[in-house]
């Protein structure tokens, strides 16, 4: 069986792959950028690579918005299901040169997805620990019920009030919970406490204006061939 012919031109009769790093070398000298050296290349290249492994963390959510070409989505998909280290290896390297054809505006637009998810992540973090403050500050003060309810005047302060009664009731029932700390142990908590937390952060989440609440469900999707 013939192996397929790569694709490819010559110049002074040898013959140069299109992606390759005297191909790169050679539009640059035709745009006038003869200062650029192989290292320079070289460089490039491998954080080409590297921002193509970025890719692999990056959400289905933004990554769906990228437009990539459709043999470096396959190619980010397959890398996802390798596990062998070598093979994951040899992929990232395919990786790295369908990387090196893509457009400028392609590139920026990986960094520019990349940072987002850095920002939302940051944000994310933040509101979890604001929900935790809430959450422990409602379970143990009436007072903390009358700020949130300023803030967010839309809550189901009946259900709220429920839920803050049983959590308490629950800390009571576990009072040997500071014995079992002692001990190098975790005290449990009940529902209610875990209901409030997500009673908080989703009003939290909805003030922010962010109801993109299934990026975290998507992450382990991306990328999607």
């Amino acid at each position: 069986m013939s192996r397929k012919p790569k694709k490819g031109y010559f110049v002074r009769g040898q013959f140069v792959a299109e992606g390759s790093e005297l191909d790169l070398e050679l539009k640059r000298e035709l745009k006038g950028d003869t200062d650029v050296s192989r290292t320079d290349l070289k460089r490039e290249s491998d954080e080409l690579q590297k921002l193509g492994a970025e890719l692999l963390t990056l959400r289905a959510a933004l990554f769906n918005k990228l437009d990539l070409p459709e043999k470096l989505v396959e190619a980010l998909a397959e890398a996802k299901r390798i596990t062998n280290f070598e093979g994951k290896r040899r992929q990232m390297q395919y990786v790295g040169k369908l990387m090196r054809k893509l457009e400028d505006e392609q590139v920026q637009a990986i960094l520019d997805a990349l940072e987002e998810q850095r920002v939302g992540s940051a944000q994310d973090n933040l509101r979890l620990h604001l929900a935790e403050q809430w959450r422990d500050g409602l379970i143990a003060d009436d007072a903390a019920l009358e700020r949130w309810l300023a803030d967010h005047p839309d809550t189901d302060i009946q259900a709220l009030r429920a839920l803050i009664r049983q959590a308490r009731k629950d800390a009571a029932a576990h009072a040997a919970a500071a014995k079992a700390l002692e001990a190098g142990e975790t005290p449990r908590h009940g529902r209610a406490y875990r209901e409030i937390f997500q009673l908080v952060q989703a009003a939290l989440r909805a003030a922010d204006g962010d109801d993109d609440q299934d990026d975290a469900a998507d992450e382990a999707d991306a990328p999607q061939a």
